[in-house]
């Protein structure tokens, strides 16, 4: 286990995301919105959970087939565009006040995500050697 991870400024914002995410699951199950809101904030919360875990765990330096700060980035922009466009159409139409608070810390969300993204970007290179997981033969 890493408890360095839960401390470092990744960790914060992975475990505020996971937080953010829950949250916004339910401002929108709870005013029983459209069902792609409330899909996409369950969604977001299951990622970014399995995420910090597979990140807490080691994993990603064991499961080396996938550069996965990388897929978590893409992951985050993904996310992002995403929540975008749901969570200012649930802001618009705003169907109850449920439905307006699911889509604010929706918005929240968004900005977790691009600040997760930032982070992670600047932590990795992408014309720099990779760590080996294997012996070379």
């Amino acid at each position: 286990v890493d408890s360095g991870f839960l401390r470092s400024p990744r960790g914060a914002v992975k475990i505020a995301r996971a937080l953010v995410a829950f949250v916004t699951f339910v401002c929108f199950a709870a005013s029983r919105s459209h069902g792609a809101y409330t899909a996409l904030a369950a969604m977001e919360t299951a990622i970014t959970a399995l995420l910090s875990v597979l990140y807490l765990l080691k994993l990603d330096r064991k499961l080396g087939w996938l550069f996965w700060p990388l897929a978590d980035i893409f992951n985050s922009v993904v996310a992002a565009l995403f929540l975008l466009i749901v969570c200012l159409f649930a802001i618009i139409i705003k169907t109850n006040n449920g439905t307006l608070a699911g889509g604010v810390f929706g918005l929240v969300l968004l900005v977790l995500c691009v600040v997760d993204a930032v982070l992670l970007f600047q932590k990795i290179s992408l014309n720099g050697p990779r760590r080996r997981t294997t012996p070379a033969k």
